[in-house]
């Protein structure tokens, strides 16, 4: 995951919830059914919004999933990333890497509907978890996974937190590594996670130098196929137009699949931090492992649960938001 469209991956930095209150890295605290008494409609509300919106425009899936993975990267899985700016605060969704982040009027419709139903009961933080499930499983229901709720809603959002939190395009094996080791994941929730790929769109900018410039000398990555390279340049001449962007998963950017690590084989992974996956011996085992359909969904399950209870906010820390874009 990557930042700009590119992005999707995760977690949290597990020492700021200071001025929040308590926060617990490992989900403790979490539990399936949290609203089962305080409002037991509340799954089935954001289910039935979600599938609406992902039926109705199949790219709003990977807006979802994406905004989760920039929301928990930065101060855990809080809603922090869906938070405004106020004053001279400025906050999370206003850094770079997160100005082509999308997909917050489906939430704003869910903790509408939910605030009818339950006023003052269900987070921002669960809401966004559930709806990223939900609109993969939407794709792909062989792709559903459980998710434990409970989240509390962060009162703090710095765009200052953002940069070194989100692994860019460019990045290599090592920095990806090391970052995603940083969030309590392993190699194999990064190669799971990257799978997220399969589904979304890149703008032109995000991996232009992989195509015209790689070393400096006006050259392309050799370890990008040539005919797919070629393609790439036609499709995102220079110079580069802001506003044009590419399938992730070639032809199969509204499915969720297992193309993505079978094209990533082919060498035609969009991003150079795609590419890097096959330069490590276990992360490349896993790229062939995950091309199996049930493989592949059992793994991003298991990755998505475990990065979305990081950092997360319990008990009595932080606060049921009214409104998700503001602290109450």
């Amino acid at each position: 995951m990557v930042a700009n469209r590119s992005s999707l991956f995760i977690l949290v930095a597990l020492c700021v919830f200071a001025s929040v209150g308590i926060s617990n890295a490992g989900g403790g605290g979490l539990r399936m059914n949290f609203y089962s008494k305080s409002c037991r409609q509340a799954e089935g509300i954001v289910k039935q919004i979600v599938q609406k919106r992902v039926q109705s425009n199949p790219a709003v899936a990977a807006k979802l999933v994406r905004l989760l993975f920039h929301d928990c990267f930065v101060r855990g899985c809080d809603a922090s990333i869906l938070l405004d700016t106020v004053g001279s605060n400025q906050a999370e969704k206003d850094a770079r890497p997160n100005l082509s982040l999308a997909g917050f009027d489906v939430i704003d419709e869910i903790k509408i509907a939910v605030e009818q139903a339950c006023p003052g009961n269900v987070s921002c933080a669960d809401i966004l978890t559930l709806s990223a499930r939900d609109a993969v499983a939407t794709l792909n229901p062989m792709a559903f996974y459980n998710v434990p709720t409970g989240r509390r809603d962060g009162v703090v959002s710095l765009i200052s937190e953002v940069n070194g939190n989100i692994p860019g395009p460019n990045s290599d094996f090592t920095t990806l590594k090391n970052l995603f080791a940083s969030k309590g994941l392993n190699v194999n929730d990064l190669v799971a996670l990257s799978g997220a790929h399969t589904i979304g769109v890149a703008h032109c900018g995000t991996f232009s130098r992989r195509l015209f410039n790689f070393t400096g000398n006006g050259d392309a990555d050799p370890s990008l196929d040539a005919t797919y390279a070629q393609t790439l340049r036609s499709e995102c001449p220079l110079p580069t137009n802001p506003s044009t962007t590419v399938e992730m998963d070639p032809g199969s950017s509204t499915k969720f699949d297992t193309s993505y690590f079978t094209i990533l084989n082919q060498h035609k992974g969009l991003f150079q931090s795609d590419a890097a996956l096959l330069t490590d011996s276990a992360a490349a085992r896993i790229v062939n492992q995950l091309q199996k359909p049930s493989a592949f969904s059992s793994a991003f399950g298991r990755s998505m649960q475990k990065m979305s209870a990081i950092g997360v906010l319990v008990g009595n820390a932080g606060e049921i938001r009214k409104q998700c874009h503001f602290v109450n």
